[in-house]
This record gives C-alpha cells, structure tokens and sequence, in this order.
C-alpha cells in the first residue's frame, strides 16, 4: 500500500479507531474482500494494517484489515466477525458495507459457502449467482429508512463487470464453474426442513444465508458487488442432511482454489466501471 495511504489513515497495529468526524478516506482501498479466515493467502499481502471503523449503524462485524494484495490496495473483512463468532441472522450488514464504503471501497468481492439445490452443482464446485431470491425476515435492508425515500434497480445484483472478470479467471484456473445460478438466501443459522428445501428447488440452484442484504447495500452505495459462491453440500432435499463437519471439510479442501482466484483476479479487476452499479441512485430518488 503506498505510504501516502497510510499516513492519511489513522491505523496502528493494534487498530485505532476512525471516527465520523474523520474525512471519507477515498482511493485508501478501492477493493474490498468480505468473507472468512483463510479466503486470501495472508503471506501474499503486505504493509498489512488493522483499522477499526465507526458508523452510523453501530460497529462492524470487526477491524477492517488494509493491505497490499499482490500490489492492489485491498480492505479486508471478516463477515462473521474474528473467530466466527456472529451468526449469519446477526450481521451488521449496514455497518459493514458503510464502514468499506468510507475507505473507498468501490467494488467488493464476495466469496461464501452455499448449498447445493441441483444435482449438477457439486460440492466443490464455484457458482457466480446471477440472480436471487430473498427470503430473509428481519434484517436491514437499506440505508434510506426515513427523511429520503430511494428505490434502486436490482433488476441485475451482481455487477456483470466483476462475473465476467472472474469467471474468465475461473476458467482459466480450470475450477468447476457455473457461470450462472439463482441465489436463495434464508435467514438462518438453522438450515431449512426438507420442505422448504424442495420448495426452493423449483426457482433457485444454490443457497446461503448472506447475500442479502450485502448485495443491495452495496447497490445503494453505488458498489459493484460480486458473489463468489463455493458449494459445500447438497441441501437437505438429498438423501444425505446437510452438516456442518461436512462443510468445513469441503470449504478446507476449496481453500487453496479460492485462493488463488483471488490472487489472479483482483489484481487485474478493470478500472472502468461503466456498470449498471457505478450509476445506481441515478433517478432512484422519489
């Protein structure tokens, strides 16, 4: 990360804190990574930084890692908080796409487990989602809740810059992909009834607890937003229930690919962002 960076932004190892009254830090760190321990090769990122953030919305989900990712400055942060310690239903998501979006983060890449809800999606195999379908019940969903009334298009959520950015990059790796899939995201952190499993087959391919509302705040804040979704299992429409000891041993054996689409894609992530994303609130405002 270029020095002038570091010394605009008030960070330390132990993480001090960036309060509202500090200046939107544009250009710190254009890429952000939301996800997991493991997702990125820590050795592969340098000047590595830890920087905690205030917002509007209470606290993220943890200090926000800054650092230089084979020569990209990147904002990383843990989802589920250091240790995995907050469920899925319990995420500040709003406090977490406000807190990236303050350092500059303009595009945010999203890798998560899912389950499976056809045959042909094997566990193993990478899905960049297309569409979803949104079936949580009690989270936040937009950062415009009163005094301004803002509808956005989620026509497309997912920025089809950054799928077919990596996409090409997944195919070169020779990784299992799907190019597209339908997202069903529940709320969690109990997996569905069988019912509800072979409900969601009829209209989705994959799903997760995550996606939403992350990918339609970041639409509100004009991100580009990318789901990289990593299949674990079949849900529990197969003979076999779905189990966590299951997931942690596919998501274990998928580290290293993960990895290393990362490494090959964000570094190269194009500039333009002539998108539907970059433009969102564009006649969005009642």
């Amino acid at each position: 990360m270029p020095a002038a960076y570091l010394r605009e932004c008030p960070v330390s190892s132990n993480g001090d804190r960036i309060s509202l009254a500090t200046p939107p830090l544009d250009g710190l760190a254009p890429i952000g990574i939301i996800g997991g321990t493991g997702v990125y090769d820590a050795s592969q990122v340098s000047d590595l930084r830890s920087v905690k953030v205030t917002t509007p919305y209470g606290p993220p989900s943890a200090a926000i890692d800054l650092g230089d990712f084979q020569g990209t400055p990147i904002a990383f942060l843990p989802r589920h908080g250091k240790g995995h310690t907050i469920p899925p239903h319990a995420i500040n998501y709003r406090a977490n796409v406000w807190a990236l979006h303050y350092l500059g983060v303009r595009r945010i890449v999203s890798p998560n487990a899912v389950g499976s809800l056809k045959e042909g999606y094997k566990p193993g195999d990478f899905v960049f989602p297309d569409q979803f379908i949104d079936q949580t019940k009690n989270r936040e969903y937009t950062f415009y809740d009163g005094g301004t009334t803002v509808h956005v298009s989620l026509a497309d959520p997912f920025c089809p810059t950054l799928r077919e950015h990596f996409i090409g990059h997944a195919r070169a790796l020779g990784l299992s992909v799907h190019e597209e899939g339908t997202y069903v995201c529940i709320e969690g952190p109990r997996f569905s009834t069988r019912a509800e499993s072979r409900m969601f087959r009829q209209f989705a391919e994959i799903i997760g607890m995550t996606a939403c509302p992350e990918a339609q705040l970041a639409r509100e804040m004009e991100i580009c937003y990318l789901g990289i979704a990593m299949v674990t299992d079949y849900d529990v429409w197969a003979e076999k229930p779905v189990d966590v000891r299951g997931i942690l041993k596919t998501l274990a054996e998928n580290q290293s690919k993960s990895q290393s689409l990362l490494a090959k894609a964000v570094p190269t992530i194009p500039e333009d962002r002539s998108c539907i994303c970059a433009s969102a609130l564009e006649g969005a405002e009642v």
